[in-house]
C-alpha cells in the first residue's frame, strides 16, 4: 500500500534539498529520498571543498610572487595536510551527511535513503537502502533533483583502469607526483593548477582544439599562457585512443601515437544527467533523453517538476538554487517570474578566475545577431598595474549592435568572477550600452576595466563585423 504525501522530491542535492526544505516549512508533508549524501555533489565532493583546495595553491603562488614585489621568500614548501584536513574536517565532516539530514527533518520533512524511481504520475518506489519497498502517492507531485555524474568518454582501456573522477582528487590524502588531466574544461583545469601548485607534474589533454572550449577564445589564449608558465603540460587538438595502467602508472597513448605517463589519471570530460533509471517512461516521457525538458515553471508535465542538473541547464549549484525557487512556487501555486536563462553566470575558478555570463561572440553569432565586441585587458588598467605580479586578465563584452545592450560579457583576472556580477545585472535587466558608457566606475578597481571594454566597442563600429572563433 503506498504512503499518501503531499510532495515526493528525488534527490537532496542543493536543488532538491531546498525544494524538501522550503515545501516542509510552508505545511505540506514532504519526503525527500537520497540514495547518497543529503546535499549532493556541491558541499562533498564539488564546490565546497575544491575551492579550499583552490585558496590554498592561490595562497602559495601569492608566496611565491612575494620576490621583487615585497621583500624575498627563501622557501615555500607546500603542505597538502592541512588542505585534507580542512576537506575532512570543515567541508565534509569526514563525508557525513547528519548535519544536513537533521536540517531537513528539523523542518518537518522525512527522509528515506534509497534511490527514487517514478512508478507512474505522482508515485515513486524507492530501491535499496533503508527505505527499500516504500511506495509513496504524492497529491501534489514530484520533484525530480538527481543531478549529474561524470561523463566518461568511451576511451579503450579506461574502463578497466583504476582512474579519478573529481570526487578521487578531492578527497586525495596527498597530491600524486604526476597527474594526467583528461579534459581541459573548468574542472580538469582548476584540479590541475591546484595539483601543480603543490609540486604535481600535471599534463593535461583536450580533444577542441583550446581549453575551456565553452568559454571565449580569448580567455582560452589567456590561460593556456598561465598555465604553460606554471610548467603545465597542456595538449589540446589531442584525443586519447588508449588508455593503460600497471604497477603504479598510468600510460595514455593519443590519436598521433604519443603516449603520456603519469601516477594517476583524473578525468574530467563533463558530467551529464542519467534519466534511464528514474522510470520516466511511467509519465509518457523519453528515459533516453540528455535532459528532462521543463517549462518555465519547471515542470516537465503534469504533477512532475525537475531542478538542477537533470534539466540540462548547467551542472551549477546556482542553477539548481535558482530552478528550486521557480519550482516551489509553481507546486505551492504562487505567483512569479518564469526560468529565464538569458544571464546565466559561470565561474571557473582557475587563477586567473574566468568569469563569465549569458552568450559567447560565436553563440551570439550564431543566433544572427548582429555583433560588436570590446575587449580590454587588465595588465593595462591601473588597478592591473598596480597589482603587477598575477595580473593577467581581460574583459570582453558582447554587444547585440540592433537593440544596443550586451548579451554575454567575460571577466577574467584577479576576482574575475566578482567583476562579472555587474556585467551580469547589465545582461539580464538589458541595460542600454550608452547607459553603461556614462557611469561612474571607481578608481582603481579591477571593474573599471569595464569601461576600457566598453570604450573599445565603440571603436569596434568602424571596424568589419567579421565571424568570431568558430571552436567557441
Amino acid at each position: 500500500m503506498a504512503e499518501q504525501v503531499d510532495v515526493v522530491v528525488i534527490g537532496m542535492g542543493p536543488g532538491g534539498e531546498h525544494v524538501a526544505g522550503r515545501l516542509a516549512e510552508a505545511g505540506l508533508d514532504v519526503v525527500g529520498v537520497e540514495a547518497e549524501l543529503v546535499g549532493g555533489e556541491c558541499p562533498y565532493w564539488g564546490c565546497v571543498p575544491s575551492k579550499m583546495m583552490i585558496r590554498a595553491g592561490n595562497l602559495l603562488a601569492e608566496a611565491r610572487r612575494v620576490p621583487g614585489m615585497a621583500g624575498s621568500v627563501q622557501q615555500v614548501v607546500p603542505d597538502w595536510a592541512p588542505v585534507a584536513a580542512r576537506i575532512r574536517d570543515e567541508a565534509t565532516d569526514d563525508w557525513n551527511d547528519q548535519v544536513a539530514a537533521d536540517r531537513f527533518t528539523g523542518k518537518g520533512g522525512r527522509l528515506v535513503r534509497g534511490r527514487g524511481r517514478l512508478a507512474g504520475p505522482h508515485r515513486v518506489v524507492v530501491e535499496g537502502g533503508e527505505g527499500g519497498g516504500r511506495e509513496f502517492e504524492a497529491r501534489l507531485g514530484v520533484v525530480l533533483a538527481t543531478g549529474s555524474r561524470p561523463q566518461i568518454p568511451p576511451v579503450p582501456g579506461l574502463a578497466d583502469v583504476p582512474y579519478w573522477t573529481n570526487r578521487d582528487a578531492v578527497s586525495a590524502k596527498e597530491p600524486p607526483r604526476s597527474l594526467l588531466v583528461l579534459g581541459g574544461g573548468a574542472i580538469g583545469l582548476e584540479v590541475a593548477q591546484v595539483y601543480a601548485r603543490f609540486g604535481t607534474r600535471v599534463t593535461v589533454v583536450e580533444a577542441m582544439d583550446r581549453l575551456v572550449p565553452g568559454e571565449e577564445p580569448e580567455a582560452a589564449a589567456l590561460l593556456a599562457g598561465v598555465l604553460g608558465g606554471e610548467g603545465l603540460t597542456l595538449r589540446t587538438g589531442a584525443r586519447a585512443t588508449g588508455v593503460r595502467h600497471g604497477g603504479d602508472a598510468f600510460a595514455l597513448t593519443l590519436e598521433d601515437g604519443t603516449e603520456l605517463t603519469g601516477d594517476q589519471l583524473l578525468v574530467a570530460t563533463g558530467r551529464r544527467a542519467d534519466l534511464s533509471a528514474l522510470g520516466l517512461e511511467t509519465v509518457g516521457l523519453d528515459p533516453g533523453g540528455r535532459a528532462l525538458r521543463t517549462d518555465g515553471r519547471m515542470q516537465a508535465a503534469p504533477g512532475l517538476w525537475g531542478v538542477g542538473d537533470v534539466t540540462g541547464h548547467g551542472a551549477f549549484t546556482h542553477v539548481a538554487m535558482y530552478e528550486a525557487e521557480v519550482a516551489i512556487r509553481s507546486v505551492l501555486g504562487e505567483p512569479g517570474p518564469k526560468a529565464d536563462y538569458r544571464a546565466l553566470p559561470r565561474v571557473t575558478f582557475t587563477d586567473p578566475e574566468v568569469g563569465a555570463v549569458g552568450l559567447t561572440e560565436h553563440q551570439a553569432r550564431e543566433k544572427g545577431l548582429r555583433v560588436r565586441t570590446g575587449l580590454s585587458r587588465v595588465p593595462s588598467s591601473a588597478r592591473g598595474w598596480i597589482h603587477k605580479a598575477g595580473n593577467e586578465g581581460l574583459v570582453k563584452l558582447v554587444e547585440d549592435a540592433d537593440r544596443g545592450v550586451l548579451v554575454g560579457a567575460t571577466a577574467a583576472g584577479p576576482t574575475g568572477g566578482e567583476v562579472m556580477y555587474g556585467l551580469a545585472v547589465a545582461v539580464q535587466a538589458e541595460v542600454p550600452v550608452e547607459t553603461l558608457r556614462h557611469m561612474i566606475f571607481a578608481y582603481p578597481t579591477f571593474h573599471r576595466g569595464v569601461e576600457d571594454a566598453l570604450a573599445d566597442l565603440r571603436t569596434s563600429e568602424t571596424r568589419p563585423d567579421t565571424p568570431g572563433d568558430q571552436g567557441s
